[in-house]
């Protein structure tokens, strides 16, 4: 009976959303261009926020990152609240010159600021990305998480773990692509308006949940206590925790960690900085806002909302490591190992059917399933994008109608929507989906960012720079990745972290486009045109808002650190010598700025 009401709780709020959303977007103009990918550039900051958070706030988060922090604790952490200062820099930075220049995409900027092949490369460049990584996860993670917290294969009685993936997959597939295919980016942002409330309710609600939870463990019997909520408390369980998995409640992380602290200062921020500046499944969102002064609300509301997402992103996965240890976990079949450990990536979903009563946990469903289809049809809506506006009309039908872009956009979403529901399902055998995700992203994440960085600053770099710049930094990071650990006593990558070979790679791909530039610069300096398309009256609380959101990151790290495991074998800590080598590397990069400012004031 239990099963049935979930099942119908389910289905409820599900169709409740799908209801409201259709309701508000009903009168949308979705015909035009403006009006299917940018909602007509109508959006207010609430709006923005909202769709920002849960266009990133999906299952590879919920369910990934939760897993990470299942094995590693805290220090996982750094993907919520380094974010923190990307958004920032979106804010105050990128914001501002995109809207300037009247975009839709991130290859249109670069289309404007290089030239056409920069935006084909660009527009390639993301296409396989999303088709070939990111839509699949999306896919994969949501059917697990879905399939953890309705326990499916025990209500259907379906006995292959296998089918029941599969099955999943393409039902959220389905049900995402008509989302963004049919309603546009209005619908999308109405639906994550809604989810996003009940995301951030339910999402709480585990981590409250799960603190009971933890405090109905009795750490001083001598048998394995199973929890009984009516017999915890939320500070019984934060105690527990403090007790029993210390460790995990560290905000530093080890060098043999999944998000080592050094490693903070290289490739984690830059990666960060890529996925909330430049990554047009996210940015699209903010170019959609009606005036700079909402996109920047939008942007650092949604900032502050991603300090709070340590509560229900990385605790809950502590606290299932905490009860899974003491035998209180109820784990799914398949989600246990041959050794009888628990899979990371079930932690969450195993978490969520434990603590959460039977008419709660299909209303958290529903939310997550929200959360999947959110960022499912916001990416699958951006990859529409990005091939109709910068391929199809670019390239191929430069005389195409407004209607005709749509039309095509809306088949090829199809087609690639097939594909990535036949791909995600081969992701079963993926050891951490989460680390996985970041460590493809940063393939084509760095090159995209170097090269948008250079465009911003150097008003001389040329077109051949920022090509070579963009094929070239894939084929580098491609090549640290896969190459060079075949040959021995190459494997960069092992020897120096993966986060800091990232950051390596960034300074390469820079200093390499300036210097070209200094070699053979473009004949004519760059001038950013303003097309007057918004109201570019920055919002007056932008900068002092900023300030604050920075401040509480060091606050919170400050609140959870423990600096002891950064210690080397003869017990010092490694901040000199690695701030040192830091700066080294920044030497070359610092000179090349300082010649191109020069050589650019005398005109050449």
């Amino acid at each position: 009976m239990s099963n049935l009401f979930t099942l119908l709780s389910f289905a409820f709020f599900t169709a409740l959303v799908g209801v409201i959303t259709w309701w508000k977007s009903r009168g949308e103009d979705v015909s035009t261009n403006s009006g299917f990918f940018l909602a007509g550039r109508s959006l207010t900051f609430p709006f923005i926020a909202a769709s920002l958070l849960l266009t990133n706030l999906s299952t590879e988060q919920l369910v990934g990152l939760n897993g990470q922090a299942y094995t590693t604790g805290l220090a996982v952490m750094v993907w919520e609240v380094v974010a923190v200062i990307a958004l920032v820099f979106m804010a105050l930075i990128f914001l501002p010159r995109f809207l300037k220049s009247g975009i839709a995409t991130l290859p249109e900027f670069l289309d404007i600021r290089f030239g056409s092949s920069t935006q084909l490369i660009c527009n390639l460049l993301f296409l396989i990305a999303y088709m070939v990584q990111l839509l699949p996860i999306i896919l994969y993670t949501g059917a697990v998480g879905m399939g953890g917290i309705l326990d499916v294969q025990r209500i259907t009685g379906i006995e292959s773990p296998t089918v029941v993936l599969w099955t999943l997959i393409w039902l959220i597939g389905i049900i995402g692509s008509i989302y963004a295919l049919f309603g546009g980016m209005r619908s999308i942002v109405i639906s994550d308006l809604l989810n996003g409330i009940g995301l951030l309710t339910g999402g709480i609600m585990i981590t409250l949940f799960g603190l009971w939870a933890c405090g109905a463990v009795d750490l001083s019997a001598a048998a394995t206590a199973e929890a009984a909520p009516a017999s915890g408390s939320i500070v019984r369980g934060l105690s527990n925790l403090g007790a029993d998995v210390s460790d995990h409640l560290n905000s530093i992380g080890a060098s043999d960690s999944q998000a080592p602290f050094l490693q903070i200062f290289t490739g984690i921020i830059l990666i960060n900085m890529f996925y909330w500046c430049t990554n047009q499944q996210i940015i699209q969102r903010a170019l959609a806002a009606s005036s700079l002064k909402e996109g920047q609300k939008g942007v650092l509301l949604t900032g502050l909302l991603k300090l709070i997402g340590p509560l229900y992103l990385v605790l809950p996965g502590i606290m299932a490591f905490f009860l899974f240890r003491h035998g209180a976990l109820d784990v799914a079949g398949g989600a246990v190992d041959a050794a009888g450990e628990l899979i990371p990536d079930h932690a969450y979903g195993s978490l969520v059917r434990t603590v959460l009563p039977p008419w709660l946990t299909g209303f958290f469903a529903a939310v997550m399933a929200g959360a999947v289809l959110s960022s499912f049809n916001s990416a699958l809506n951006s990859t529409c994008t990005l091939f109709s506006l910068g391929v199809y009309k670019r390239f191929i039908r430069k005389d195409a109608t407004d209607l005709q872009v749509v039309h095509v956009s809306k088949w090829f979403g199809w087609v690639i929507a097939l594909g990535a529901m036949s791909v995600a399902p081969l992701l079963a055998n993926a050891p951490s989906i989460f680390g996985y995700l970041q460590k493809m992203n940063a393939i084509y994440f760095i090159p995209i960012l170097s090269v948008v960085v250079v465009g911003f600053f150097s008003r001389r770099t040329p077109e051949a720079a920022a090509n070579v710049g963009l094929i070239g930094g894939v084929l580098l990071i491609m090549a640290g990745y896969f190459l060079l650990p075949l040959i021995p006593g190459l494997d960069i990558v092992a020897a120096m972290g993966d986060y800091h070979f990232v950051g390596l790679c960034f300074l390469v791909l820079i200093d390499g486009m300036l210097l070209w530039r200094i070699i053979k610069p473009r004949k004519e300096a760059f001038v950013q045109k303003d097309e007057k398309i918004l109201d570019l009256t920055p919002w007056r609380g932008a900068k002092l808002a900023s300030a604050l959101l920075i401040l509480a990151i060091v606050v919170i790290y400050g609140c959870f650190a423990d600096f002891s495991v950064l210690r080397n074998a003869v017990g010092k800590l490694p901040f000199l010598p690695f701030f040192g080598k830091v700066i080294l590397a920044l030497i070359p990069t610092a000179v090349l700025v300082v010649i191109d400012r020069r050589l650019d004031r005398a005109g050449r």
